[in-house]
């Protein structure tokens, strides 16, 4: 069901998720990108006692991947825990937009295994990104 590489992606992102800080919501999640490089980025979410000041495991794998000199999100993983299935949400999807094509791969996980395969556009239909500004 999965490419080795997108195993790969998936344990990173389960991974990453035990170093998220969330002392509030206790909600952690983790994020694994892979670059147009073939490299691997991680990102987790980090509450903050102000609570919108807090970021998503998705941001930071994005600037993650940009400090790195990535620029394009080939698949990304997002590893949560609970019974749902645990998606981008929606500023991530928009973020996750200006860095990877519509047909990208998102990865879901839980806490331990892969859950469900969506692509950026059955997360975000009928989006605005980079190529409409040309």
């Amino acid at each position: 069901m999965l490419t080795q590489i997108e195993q790969r992606l998936c344990d990173a992102a389960i991974s990453a998720r035990h170093n998220a800080y969330a002392p509030y919501s206790k909600f952690k999640v983790g994020a694994a990108i892979l670059d147009e490089f073939d490299n691997i980025h991680l990102g987790v979410n980090v509450e903050n006692a102000a609570y919108p000041q807090g970021s998503c495991a998705e941001a930071g794998a994005i600037s993650a991947m940009i400090a790195s000199g990535g620029t394009k999100i080939k698949r990304i993983a997002v590893s949560g825990a609970g019974t749902q299935l645990c998606t981008p949400c929606g500023g991530c999807r928009q973020r996750i937009r200006e860095f990877a094509n519509l047909k990208t791969d998102i990865l879901i996980c839980t806490d331990s295994q892969f859950k469900k395969r969506f692509n950026l556009e059955m997360l975000l239909p009928a989006s605005f990104g980079p190529d409409n500004l040309v």
